[in-house]
């Protein structure tokens, strides 16, 4: 019986039901998303081995790295909305396992950038690839109207979940 509930609870709304049967449908399919959403994240820590702070910071640097960026402990604890002894703890692990180097600024000799290694860029495209190949795969058969409309329902279904947020 407890187990029943856990394994139902994500399909729960815990608000009233969309006045019709095609909202219905769409408040359960985007409740199904949510959810399958949390089971990737939970692949992905189990996959990477590492746990859900280290793999967001890693995937920010790899990220960065792609973009040309260089990214400091400093801006780390800001992308992190952490403390500075936080981001410390990540570095030193993320250094450990090889997935971080330390690179000199250079002008200033007291400070310095994270770089991922080539092995954190392995590991990120080996955690998200599956998952992001899997999105397009839907996304690419879907016609030109259904893909817009999709499009537009998500962003004002966002939209309106950061109007709340900030609002709290």
């Amino acid at each position: 019986m407890p187990q029943s509930i856990v394994r139902h609870e994500h399909t729960h709304l815990y608000a009233s039901q969309p006045h019709t049967e095609a909202g219905r449908l769409l408040s359960s399919a985007i409740l199904e998303l949510r959810h399958a959403e949390q089971v990737q994240a939970d692949r992905s820590q189990r996959i990477s081995g590492l746990g859900g702070i280290d793999l967001a910071a890693l995937r920010y640097l790899v990220q960065a790295r792609r973009e040309e960026r260089e990214i400091s402990p400093k801006d780390l604890i800001v992308m992190l909305g952490t403390s500075s002894a936080t981001v410390t703890n990540v570095i030193e692990r993320l250094v450990g396992k090889g997935y971080v180097t330390r690179e000199q600024h250079p002008t200033d000799r007291r400070a310095h950038y994270l770089m991922p290694t080539e092995s954190a860029n392995d590991l990120v495209d080996e955690v998200y690839g599956a998952h992001h190949a899997a999105v397009v795969s839907v996304i690419d058969n879907l016609d030109e109207g259904e893909a817009k409309t999709t499009a537009e329902t998500i962003r004002r279904i966002a939209a309106a979940l950061d109007d709340l947020a900030r609002r709290s």
